[in-house]
């Protein structure tokens, strides 16, 4: 058993300081991996079951072969790992801020992640994702590049952003960008901490013929209760 409590990553950035720590939770009887935003939790390692469901979710609707997929924030490194074991998926853009992010990664800090960062399939792009999206996209080497699927974990919710920059984003004429960077019958996926938004709902109909928010729900022992989360799953 190693020490209760360690500090493995912090760098200050311009939405604030960020840091990775890893923690042995007693009542869990196992060790957690925090992200932490100054002192807002982003994302932990315990309760790792929607952001899974985002890329299981995201992927089932597509059909054929050799499929074209970026995540959008890569965190802990859960949606961007399940992506991969999808044997469809031929190629993943993941578009992430933060540099540091991206080395916990190449330096294999997070050992339910390993092999994320050596998967030929991978590539990682340093960029606000929302900047991108609404200038020349998220490919810096091909602008204006389509995707069958943009899977999305950034904000809390599309109400709860981390930055007000992204709030233009959840518009109707931000999803409309985004909407043009999907091929035909391609799928944007979102997570979400809170319960399914009528308004957004609303918003994604707007711009996408289909759209679905599923409901995630997992135990949460710390609380003995059950938990939820959102995947938006919306198809051009």
């Amino acid at each position: 058993m190693g020490a209760r409590f360690e500090e493995l990553a912090w760098r200050e950035t311009p939405i604030g300081a960020i840091s990775l720590r890893r923690r042995r939770d007693p009542a869990l009887d196992a060790e957690v991996y925090e992200v932490k935003l100054d002192d807002e939790y982003l994302m932990s390692s315990a309760f790792p079951v929607a952001e899974i469901e985002l890329a299981r979710l995201g992927l089932a609707p597509l059909s054929g072969e050799a499929l074209d997929v970026v995540v959008g924030g890569l965190g802990l490194g859960y949606t961007a790992r399940t992506a991969l074991e999808d044997p469809r998926v031929r190629s993943m853009l993941v578009v992430e801020a933060i540099e540091d992010v991206i080395d916990w990664h190449r330096l294999d800090l997070l050992p339910f992640a390993a092999g994320l960062a050596a998967d030929p399939r991978t590539r990682f792009v340093r960029a606000d994702f929302f900047a991108a999206v609404a200038d020349a996209g998220l490919d810096p080497d091909e602008p204006g590049r389509r995707f069958h699927a943009v899977l999305l974990d950034v904000d809390h919710s599309p109400r709860q952003v981390l930055h007000p920059s992204h709030a233009p984003f959840y518009t109707t004429e931000g999803l409309r960008r985004l909407a043009a960077l999907l091929h035909p019958e391609g799928v944007f996926a979102l997570w979400s901490n809170d319960p399914p938004d009528p308004a957004f709902q609303r918003t994604l109909t707007e711009v996408f013929p289909t759209s679905v928010a599923h409901v995630v729900r997992f135990p949460n022992p710390l609380q003995g209760r059950e938990a939820a989360n959102t995947v938006y799953v919306a198809r051009r």
